[in-house]
């Protein structure tokens, strides 16, 4: 792939941020966390397929994605996607899927910015769904942090079958404080850790994105599969423990939680 990924980014990004201001109201939040420089990891939620451009439109810094690989089986998507800077990753396991963990390493090795939905894939209920641990798996391997990002308002722009975007509607990105997980980078191998990381990673996106919380994989029917729809392990203070059942209302951007119905 090598060259060929991200190689349209700059032009792209100079077309799309201008378009995506007149088209649609985008508030974005918590911009004055992200590095000027070095490598960051973006983890948000994922509801539409337009979510990986709305943070690109709202990021400083270019930003890489991983992209599910029958992205590359359309012709309109072959080039496009790949060109843009997404990372084609075959989720059926195995050796592709580390080649893809691999090539996202090497983008936050050369200092810049990566994003990985932990989801896996959309949501197509609107809730938040129990996270894969790549997203572990790549801040302990690189060292770099992790920031939990919830975004609202997409999925009624473009709901995940609808074939076009609708204009004029709002839209808003809230970047949460970044997690560090690098004094456990000795422990990478650690199964248990790698799953509490992960869940304080949507532990956070649940409280930027005000989605509920389900503790089942969103590639994965519901039915008959228990969950545990408030609880959400979490990483505390100096160490690892797991967190109390907790209640999220509708976190709006810009206004604190009270003002709005739980």
């Amino acid at each position: 792939m090598g060259s060929e990924v991200g190689q349209l980014y700059p032009v792209a990004r100079a077309i799309l941020r201008p378009c995506f201001r007149f088209l649609w109201r985008i508030e974005a939040e918590g911009l004055e966390q992200v590095p000027e420089r070095g490598p960051a990891i973006f983890a948000p939620n994922h509801l539409s397929v337009i979510d990986h451009f709305v943070l690109g439109a709202v990021l400083p810094r270019r930003i890489t994605f991983v992209g599910k690989a029958e992205y590359l089986d359309s012709w309109k998507t072959r080039y496009l996607f790949p060109a843009l800077g997404m990372i084609p990753i075959d989720r059926s396991g195995g050796s592709a899927a580390e080649a893809a963990l691999a090539a996202a390493a090497s983008v936050l090795e050369r200092g810049e910015f990566f994003g990985i939905y932990p989801e896996g894939t959309r949501s197509r209920d609107g809730k938040l769904h129990r996270g894969h641990t790549g997203v572990a798996r790549l801040a302990l391997r690189t060292g770099a942090p992790i920031f939990p990002v919830g975004l609202q308002g997409t999925a009624e722009v473009q709901p995940p079958d609808a074939p076009l975007p609708k204009p004029f509607k709002m839209m808003r990105v809230r970047i949460g404080r970044p997690i560090d997980v690098s004094r456990y980078r000795d422990r990478a191998g650690d199964r248990l850790l790698l799953r509490q990381i992960t869940d304080e990673v949507m532990y956070e996106i649940r409280e930027l994105s005000g989605q509920e919380y389900v503790d089942t994989y969103a590639t994965k029917r519901s039915e008959g599969v228990p969950s545990e729809p408030g609880r959400v392990a979490h990483l505390s203070g100096n160490g690892v423990g797991s967190g109390e059942s907790l209640q999220v209302g509708s976190a709006v951007y810009g206004r604190p939680d009270h003002d709005h119905a739980a």
